[in-house]
Formats: structure tokens, sequence, C-alpha cells
């Protein structure tokens, strides 16, 4: 049955569906005293001689009141009267004729006569917002191209001043505002949803069937429980009050639908800088097909910086509390960037609103895996103490501990005797910390758990992109690189999406390029394993030196000094070949000449993490997996180059090795990510803060205070030129850390908790404070490393499986348990079933006859393997033992791995990517709208009729 909006409204409203921005604008999108901030001046009138000797050429834009043409009139101004540039009519955009108003507020914000004391954030009359900053040496040779460039933007619509700076003499500053017809324009052809006029809400069927009281009880209860101390309290975020409306895209013609308490305020602060940046990428500044866009300026060296400045200052001398915020920024900072509040919520919504969406969903699927790591921290952190409880009554280690009659056979054949098995009494106890009956589980809990992780990632997505309005956003026609546009001018075919001619890249040009990028990529990873290569032969002759050390401490613990060094050795090489990894990389992208930013951006990530994957993981797979798996035997030792023999594994097992080599890496390189990521940034700026303050002393500038707000924000540090990527890649290699061996180490969960914890504030402290402030971009997912996810979580089963398989000692000890110790008709019930296994595991060498002065005067020695005796009719043969454990070791992998993926399938399409109550909605909304648009136009055109005193109806005119 068909029902009309009129009956919908009059239903009892329910809590409302957040939607992307307020249906009161003025009131609901900047925070107390926000507006009060904007009229406070921060920095005095510059004075008039600051500008008076330029070096170059400067642009200034004259206007005459409209005549019979209202043509705008440009004139080149030489400061020295050295230069005319030359005035290209084709290059212009012609516009429409203009009204006086607009000619008279334009000619003011140019000329500044009788204006106000300016304030950072506006122009000189105090009234114009600024929503771009552009950035240009007075030395620049590039006069002419900015000049036009800066002809166009005025042709536009667009409002331009410049201010010098009061910091370096060479710097001159654009000031862009759009004004309110400019932006209208732009938000109808970018199709920017905006707040529609009629505020109703989402009726929730559910909640009415079950009926009121009891939702009424539940209520009750929730008052009764303590408050949750993570969530943010809405008093102390009035930016975030769910008083929100639906959105639909702007159009000029049907103006009278949306919300529009304010045209200051219409438009966000973000999107009036989106709606800029649209206009600055598509001006030209040349005549030609390709000369156009703010990016290539910035790459021919005629503008330094383009960016849009940050709103005010961080920080307030009046606490937030009793004064409000001064700005979004302040906001952030207190809510947000401020240590203090690590245990907190992100305010997701004021991100996404002042960096925008991309940058938005990139915290967001941080705190999403940050809050995931909690379980996964916890189970592993029970693993590590089962193994710290019974590290004692392990019947392993007692044997070992008890062992002081073993003999073990020599570690080198130079300067090294036989040693007693109990010396490694410690090493085989430390092992049982990782090495116990929970490894096998956690093991299979982290595989389910990566894909419970990725699954819910998706339906967390879908409520984001649901409540920032990205639902029916479909992203732009990105323009081309002009890289690929100087490379394949003359080669041209037609865009299939825009219908418009293009350059072209045939298809052998892009295989043979494709094919010298991939044989880059494959030498760059045998340069890896060469690196392992060397960290292998170190360790090796390490061996040698520490089991034959003066010392006896370390003479005693030479496991732990050689895994130790090697590791550290190891994490040196690491660092040092990213910086190569890096730049090869790029040099590889460029190679290629993708036809987009965003290919280039995924093209460059996917290469960084196939670099940074294989360099750090390269060593601990040879750990895992070929660790004293080579080393022969006595007496038929394999040696390398025939000189170091092969190491060997500790008669507790290699676990330990692999399990110091993630501890000491993971931590090292945390440590040093956190440094390089807020460490290096604050030196920057204090370096710079320290140019400032010496330039300000020679400018009469008293303080930083005094700066306005472009000054501030050139000071800091531009956003990474490879924009996310670098974040990105910090989280997702820590993710395969976290999964790929956390059988090995189940502390891993519980480091990467803690650090991503200081990770989340460390860069919203970044963000909000040591960063210039990016462009608010817009996106759906994050892009291809959702795709790496999943691939590092197959893989991820199947490394676990070949570790509890073939690096662990599970295997060989349920083996014993069940078919050679004390309880094969019994079943393995208790640490009492393997009494003996010590024993079984280790074989037996004949030294021949002592020699004199030896310290133990025995024959026979004990190595870690399954053969024959030398006594026996086929000697250091291998055991059936041997045979039977190999055959286990097989079954499992195949058993695990066909358990494991089959969970994760049955997990993946048990949980659906999208919420069934967001459909629900999602469908209900798009009825609603349909409704309301139909009653909001009939209303005004009823409005109309009656205004004109025509006959109306209260059907469809």
């Amino acid at each position: 049955m068909h029902t009309s909006i009129s009956e919908i409204l009059k239903e009892k409203t329910l809590k409302p569906s957040r939607r992307s921005l307020p249906c009161l604008a003025q009131s609901q999108t900047h925070p107390h005293n926000l507006n009060h901030f904007l009229s406070v001046p921060l920095s005095p009138e510059p004075k008039a001689n600051t500008n008076t000797h330029s070096v170059s050429a400067s642009c200034t834009h004259i206007t005459t009141p409209p005549t019979d043409a209202t043509k705008d009139q440009y004139v080149e101004e030489m400061e020295t009267g050295a230069y005319e540039s030359r005035t290209d009519e084709s290059l212009l955009i012609q516009q429409k004729p203009v009204s006086r108003g607009k000619l008279e507020a334009r000619t003011d914000s140019v000329r500044g006569n009788n204006a106000p004391t300016p304030s950072g954030l506006t122009f000189r009359d105090g009234k114009k917002r600024i929503d771009y900053i552009l950035v240009y040496k007075k030395s620049s040779p590039q006069v002419e191209k900015r000049c036009t460039f800066e002809r166009n933007l005025r042709a536009e619509g667009l409002m331009l001043e410049k201010e010098p700076s009061l910091t370096n003499n060479d710097i001159m500053f654009v000031k862009i505002h759009a004004p309110w017809d400019t932006l209208c324009k732009y938000a109808e052809q970018m199709n920017i949803r905006m707040p529609f006029r009629k505020k109703c809400y989402f009726s929730d069927w559910k909640k009415k069937t079950m009926g009121s009281r009891f939702h009424l009880r539940c209520r009750q209860v929730k008052s009764w429980l303590p408050r949750n101390p993570m969530k943010l309290d809405k008093e102390a975020l009035p930016d975030l009050e769910e008083t929100d409306c639906y959105t639909a895209p702007f159009s000029r013609a049907r103006m009278h639908h949306f919300t529009i308490n304010n045209r200051d305020s219409f438009f966000s602060n973000s999107t009036r800088s989106r709606i800029v940046h649209h206009v600055l990428q598509r001006t030209k500044y040349e005549d030609g097909k390709s000369k156009m866009g703010i990016n290539r300026l910035l790459g021919n060296g005629t503008y330094e910086a383009a960016f849009p400045p940050h709103e005010g200052s961080y920080k307030s001398r009046h606490p937030i509390k009793t004064h409000g915020p001064q700005n979004h920024r302040h906001l952030l900072y207190e809510r947000w960037a401020r240590w203090g509040i690590w245990y907190k919520y992100q305010p997701l919504d004021l991100i996404r609103r002042y960096f925008g969406e991309k940058i938005g969903l990139y915290f967001a699927w941080l705190g999403w895996y940050t809050g995931m790591l909690i379980p996964a921290a916890l189970v592993g952190l029970f693993v590590f103490l089962y193994g710290l409880f019974t590290m004692d009554s392990s019947q392993v280690s007692k044997e070992i501990c008890e062992a002081n009659t073993t003999i073990m056979c020599p570690m080198c054949e130079v300067n090294c005797s036989a040693w007693i098995l109990s010396d490694s009494c410690v090493y085989a106890k430390v092992t049982h910390l990782f090495d116990n009956g929970g490894t096998v589980f956690f093991a299979i809990f982290m595989a389910i758990w990566a894909t419970v992780f990725l699954e819910f990632w998706k339906r967390r997505r879908a409520e984001l992109t649901y409540d920032w309005d990205l639902i029916d956003w479909e992203e732009e026609e990105e323009e081309l690189r002009p890289q690929f546009e100087a490379k394949y001018s003359r080669k041209e075919r037609v865009n299939p999406i825009s219908g418009k001619p293009e350059p072209f890249q045939p298809f052998t040009d892009k295989l043979s390029r494709l094919m010298v990028s991939v044989s880059g990529i494959f030498f760059m990873i045998s340069l890896v394993l060469t690196a392992v290569f060397a960290v292998v032969v170190f360790r090796l002759i390490a061996m040698e030196k520490f089991a034959s050390f003066q010392w006896e401490f370390v003479k005693k613990n030479w496991q732990f000094a050689t895994s130790g060094t090697g590791v550290c050795i190891n994490f040196m090489i690491i660092m040092s070949l990213n910086v190569v990894y890096e730049k090869v990389a790029y040099l590889l992208t460029n190679l290629e000449h993708p036809r987009t930013e965003s290919e280039w951006e995924n093209s460059f990530a996917l290469k960084m993490f196939l670099f940074q994957f294989v360099n750090l993981n390269s060593s601990t797979f040879y750990i895992a997996f070929f660790l004293g798996r080579f080393a022969g035997r006595p007496g038929d030792y394999n040696k390398l180059f025939n000189r170091w023999r092969m190491e060997e594994c500790h008669p507790s097992g290699c676990l330990i090795d692999l399990c110091l080599q993630m501890g000491v890496i993971m931590v090292l390189k945390q440590i040093w990510n956190n440094f390089m990521e807020l460490g290096y940034p604050l030196l920057q700026n204090w370096w710079s803060r320290r140019k400032m303050r010496r330039a300000g002393e020679q400018n009469n500038v008293e303080g930083k205070e005094q700066l306005p707000q472009w000054d501030k924000d050139w000071n800091l540090q531009p956003m990474n030129a490879h924009g996310l990527v670098d974040e990105y890649l910090e989280m997702v290699l820590q993710f395969g850390f976290t999964t790929i061996f956390v059988a090995a180490f189940p502390l891993a969960p519980l480091l990467a908790l803690l650090n991503n914890i200081i990770e989340i504030r460390l860069d919203a402290y970044k963000f909000v404070t040591q960063w210039r402030r990016p462009m608010p971009a817009r996106a759906t997912d994050i892009g291809i490393w959702h795709g790496i996810l999943e691939g590092i979580g197959v893989v991820a089963v199947i490394t676990n499986a070949f570790v509890i398989a073939i690096t662990s000692d599970y295997i060989p000890r349920f083996v014993y348990a069940f078919k050679y110790g004390p309880c094969v008709d019994k079943g393995y019930r208790h640490e009492q079933c393997l009494k003996g296994y010590m024993n079984s595991s280790l074989s037996v060498f004949d030294m021949g006859e002592p020699k004199n002065g030896s310290q133990y005067q025995t024959r026979y020695c004990r190595y870690r393997d399954y053969r024959e005796p030398p006594w026996s009719s086929e000697p250091y043969e291998f055991t059936l033992q041997f045979w039977h454990v190999l055959a286990a070791r097989l079954a499992f992998i195949i058993v695990f791995e066909h358990l494991v993926f089959g969970i994760k399938t049955f997990i993946a399409h048990l949980i659906p990517d999208m919420p069934k109550d967001l459909c629900e909605r999602m469908r209900r909304e798009k009825y609603l709208m349909q409704e309301m648009m139909y009653e909001a136009e009939l209303e005004h055109l009823q409005k109309e009729r009656k205004k004109n005193g025509k006959r109306y109806h209260h059907e469809w005119p």
C-alpha cells in the first residue's frame, strides 16, 4: 500500500540516522566560539614597505565598473619596470557578465582599501574566508605561467589576494577565496551531496513490533550500568550531535530544497577546499591540451606549495571545558591528538570533516584493527602465561635440566669440546614458554581471527560509507599524469568515459615496461637473499667463536649470543636496504608510466610491500624452515665452502631462535618507525621555528603568535609525497608479523596492540600539529591494501602449519607419546607420557678413544637426530621413528590447512558484507527521498502559483 510522506511524518519519531552533514548548518557545523575566533586578528596589518623592492613581477587584477562591456581587464605590473609579460587572450576563460556588486567585492578584495585589521584565516577585509593558499618565490623565472594561471583562476570565479611572507622576503602567498556563486556552480558539477531541507527520521519497524516497553526496560538497565570510559562525551563534542538529515546532489535549479540557513557555513571548510582544488586542477596556464593543473606548476617550480589552511591554532590560553573550542583544529587536538586521552574512541566524524574521507577511513581502519587486536593479545598472553606456569613441570625441560651425565657432541671442530646437556637448562625452559600445548590452538585462533577481522571490517566500512554519504559517490574521472601525457602525446584515442581524445600507451610498450619492472623486482629480491646469505655466514662464524669463547658465561650461552648478534646485524641490514628499496620502487614505478595518480599509487604501494615484506621476513623464513635442516651428523657434517659447519638446532628445538628473531625485529622496527614519524618532523619543525624566529627579529615580528596562519602553515612539514602509503605499509607489515609466524611468538599481538595505541595518537598529533593540512580527498575503501591483507591471511595459514609441523617439537612429542612413550596403550593424558622423550630424540656417535687431557673421558656423545647407533647393523641410518615423525608432519600440514581454510571460508560466507538493517535503512531512505522531493517540488510550485494569482490544486499541477 502506498504511504505518503505526510503519513510517515505523523509516526512517532525515533533515533535519526547519521548522515554526512547537519541540517542546521549555522548552529551545528561550527563549534562554540568559532565565529568569534574568525573575527579575532592573528597578525597585524602588513607594513606598506614590506614589498617595495621586489625582484620579479607580480600579477595585479584591476577591475573597472561595468559600462557596455563587463569583461575583466588584466594588467601586468612590474615592481622593477623591466619586464612586460605577454597576454594570450585565447588562454583566458570566457566568463559571463557579472553584477556590479560582485565587481565591487572583487575590487575591494584586491585593493584592500579601508579594510579592517586582517585575520589569519580571511582576506584583508576580514570577511572572505581563505579556502586555499598558493606559495611562490619572487625570484622564480616562471612569471608568465603564474600570471596567466592566476588570471584564469579569476575568470573561473575565484578571488585572489597576495601577501608577502613576514619571515622570508622571497616568499609570496596567494590567498584564494571561492564566492557563493562559484561554490554552487562547481558543487553542482561535482555532484556534491548537501543536506536536504526537510528534516525527517527513519522509522524502524523492528522496534515497533518488539514493543516500546522492552526498549524502555533496556534503557533503564543501561542507565544503571557504569558509563563506558572510552566513549567521548557529547558535551565535549558539540559538533557531533546527531541532528542530521538526508542529503541529495546539489542543484542550483532546486536550491530551495536544501537547508541554507547561512551561506558562509553551508559548505564546510573541507568541501570548499575540495572545490577550489578541483578548479586548480583544471585551469590552464599555457596554450595546449596538457598545459593545465596546479600539479604541473608545482612540478616545474612555478609554485612552491599549494595547500588548504589550518583553521587557526591548535592550542588556546583558555581551557576548552569553560570556553569551548576555538576551531576544529583545537577541538581535534583536545579530543583526539592529546596523549592524555589515549584510551578514548576516535572522533571519526570530526576527523572526516576536517581531513576528508580518505584520511578518515585510514584512522577508522587503524582503530578497528587496534580494537580487534585486544582479543588476540589476550589469548596470546594466556598462551604465554600457560607456558610460564608449566615451565617447571614440563617433562622435556626436566629431563634436560637433570641430564648431568649426557655428553653432547662438540659444536665446532676447532677449539671446541664436548659439553653437558644440563648446561642448556635455561634455554630449554625459555623454549617451553613459546613451544607448548597451546601453540596449535593459538595458530588456529589467529587464522580465524584474521578472517573475522577482514569480514567485520567490510561491515564497518559499509556503515561508514553510509554515515559519510559515500554510498552513491562515484570517483571522478582522474586527470592524466603529466609524465604520461608528455610521453604519449603523439598517440591518442577516445576515452570511453569522457568521449574526448587523450594520450594512449600501446600494449607492446606497456608490456615491455612491465617486464623491465618485474625484472627489477626480482633483482631486488635476489639482493635480499644475498643479504640473508651474508647473515647466515656471519652466524656460522659467530657460532664457532662463541662456542670456543674464553668467558665461561658466553661459552655456556653461545646459542643466545649467536642468535642475538645475528638478529641485530640483520635489523641494521633491513633498515639500510629499506632506503634503497624506496628509491628503486619509485624509479620502477615511474618507468612504467602509470596513466593516473591512483594507478601510480597502487603500483608503488605493491612494490614497496613486496620489497619490504621479503626484506623483513626472508631471514625469519630461513630460521623457521632451513636452520638445522642441512647440518648433517657428526663425522659427516655439511660445510659451507668446505670451511664453516652448518648451524644446528638446540636439543629442545629451533623455535626459540625464531621467537628471538621476531621479538627483536618487531620491537626495534616499531621504535624506529615511531621516531621517524614523530621525532624527525619535530626536529625539522624546531629548526624551521628557529629560522622563523631569526627572520622575525629582523622584520620586527615579536613572536609566533604575531604571524598569520599562512606563514605558520608554510613553515610546517608537508604531508608525505606518497600520501598514506607509508602509514598503511607500516600497519600491513605489522599485520603480517602478527599473523604469519604467530605460532612461534604468541606475544606478537600484544606488542602490536601496545604499538598501535601509541601509533594512533602519534599519527593524530602529527596530522594536527606537525603537518600542513592535506587536501580533503574522498574514498570509499582502503584501496589495494584490502587485497594485500587477504593475501597475508592465506599465507599465514600455510606458514603456521609448517611452523608447527616442522619448526616446533609438537609433532615429535605427539608421535612419541602415542607410539613410543610409556602411555602407548593409555592415551596421551599428562606430561608423564613424555617420560624418556629426550633420550629418544638423541642419537649416539662414536668419537673414538678419548684423548689425553680431554675434559670428558668418554667414547660416545649424543646429537639431535633419529639415527641408528654405531653398533647397529646399519649405523647412522634413519630409524623408523624418523619416518613416523615425517609422515605425521606431512599429515598435520594437510589436515591443518584444509581445516582452517574450511573454517575461514565458512565464516566469510556466514558474515555478510553489509548489515541487514543497513540495507533496509538504505532502501527505506531512498523511498523517503523520492517522496520528499515530490512534495517539496509540489509545495514550491503551489507557492509560485499562489504568488502569481493562479489557481492551484492539491495534486501535481
